[in-house]
């Protein structure tokens, strides 16, 4: 069926499948209205639609942070606005909803300009951003969130607007920071900056030859050194043993050390985490910004996690330490643990709904299996850090835990919540982690 020239597609229909395809491949979703919106007056046709019939809504650009599975309600996919624009001069682009972050590096790098992206090429933009966005030079630049000019917003009523920190402040401030709570957004317009290449890579240690708590404590001692523009993370994952690894990596518990520089005393500033034992791979070295997605290597394949996060006023190195005990190559599933290094530009106040930038660190864990089988290894791990614990990361919530809870501080809650008021009173976009 078509609603204004807008295809609907249900259950049983083709290309319903395809559309809902997605990189969390944990969680089922079968809604009972899909809308592969082509232009934002589709997404204004399928948001007046589920108005007038009483559907939530949700959204879909890349799936890699569903809140959980479903049935019934009306999804729009958001994977065909792909339209990017740059503007070299004014140091812009203008991204839709479905672009993915590799696209937007793509088109900035011939003008030697970068944007602040994640660590995975293939997680969309806008939805990232939404949600904050903690990049590969965040703590140099801050949150994506940040740097956003405009928003067009489909909201509640079915308009569609145009959103600037002047022309609606409590608007802007909310959407950036509370996800898909608001309404469905269509395009961000967001800064660039100018960065050609950077200093970065990953120093990778042997967990089972290197003991991970000591390498943890003098990571932690180690930022306390670095400039401000220096982002880095700390990362332990115990590998199974599957031949469809890498032989490097098989079987082997991995413990390293990420890092992202602009400045040109790269070598220099990592000089002491070199000489905490010896390294199974040394990948640091000044590349282009096109190659930024090598410092994590993220995967690139759809698969089934479930994960959290925990936003630390500061980092107890005793209590992380047995977190990384807890979550090693002994756990009865795997856990993939990462610190986040917080602090730097990610600390200055700005008019976004972006929570916990008073944070030290974030703490990361993500695992596979049954969502109870989850919970049965993440609530203790956590439960290690509860004491510095202020909240949780939007952006790090993959389904395995209460969905609204922790991911505000009061203040910012009770103001979201007025704002969700005034622009969803009847809560149509709760298709998520709600406010």
């Amino acid at each position: 069926m078509t609603n204004a020239a807008c295809a609907f597609l249900r259950p049983g229909d083709r290309g319903y499948d395809d559309e809902l395809a997605g990189f969390q491949l944990g969680f089922t979703q079968r809604p009972a209205v899909l809308v592969p919106a082509r232009s934002a007056a589709d997404v204004v046709a399928a948001v007046r639609y589920a108005a007038a019939e009483g559907l939530p809504v949700g959204v879909h650009a890349t799936g890699h942070g569903l809140p959980g599975g479903y049935e019934g309600g009306l999804l729009i996919t958001t994977r065909q606005l792909d339209g990017i624009t740059v503007d070299a001069e004014a140091r812009t682009v203008r991204v839709q909803a479905g672009v993915r972050w590799g696209q937007v590096v793509a088109a900035a790098e011939p003008y030697g300009l970068a944007p602040l992206n994640g660590s995975a090429p293939s997680v969309g933009a806008v939805s990232y951003t939404l949600g904050g966005g903690l990049g590969i030079l965040a703590r140099e630049f801050g949150y994506a969130a940040d740097h956003v000019h405009r928003l067009e917003v489909v909201t509640a009523d079915g308009e569609l607007r145009r959103v600037t920190p002047d022309s609606d402040p409590e608007l802007y401030w909310a959407l950036l920071g509370a996800g898909q709570n608001l309404g469905v957004v269509t395009e961000l317009e967001i800064g660039l900056v100018p960065v050609r290449t950077l200093y970065g890579g990953s120093l990778a240690f042997d967990g089972r030859a290197v003991d991970p708590a000591a390498l943890l404590r003098a990571y932690e001692a180690w930022t306390r050194t670095v400039p401000d523009g220096l982002t880095s993370s700390f990362a332990a994952v115990p590998y199974p043993d599957l031949p469809a690894l890498p032989p490097q990596l098989r079987g082997r518990y991995v413990v390293s050390i990420r890092v992202a520089h602009t400045g040109d005393d790269g070598d220099a500033v990592v000089a002491p985490l070199r000489r905490l034992g010896p390294l199974l791979s040394d990948s640091l070295r000044e590349l282009p910004y096109a190659e930024s997605h090598t410092i994590h290597s993220d995967p690139d394949f759809p698969h089934a996690y479930y994960g959290d996060s925990a936003v630390l006023r500061d980092l107890d190195v005793e209590r992380a330490g047995e977190l990384l005990r807890v979550t090693g190559p002994e756990a009865e599933q795997m856990c993939v643990v990462q610190l986040n290094h917080l602090g730097g530009a990610l600390a200055r106040p700005a008019p976004n709904a972006v929570p916990y930038r008073e944070g030290r660190f974030l703490v990361r864990l993500l695992t596979v299996g049954e969502r109870e089988q989850a919970r049965a290894l993440l609530d203790p791990a956590f439960a290690l850090l509860a004491e510095d614990t202020l909240g949780r990361s939007l952006n790090f919530a993959f389904g395995a835990g209460d969905r609204g809870a922790g991911l505000y501080d009061p203040d910012t809650r009770k103001r979201l919540a007025r704002v969700k008021e005034t622009y969803d009173p009847a809560n149509l976009f709760r298709r998520n982690y709600g406010v």
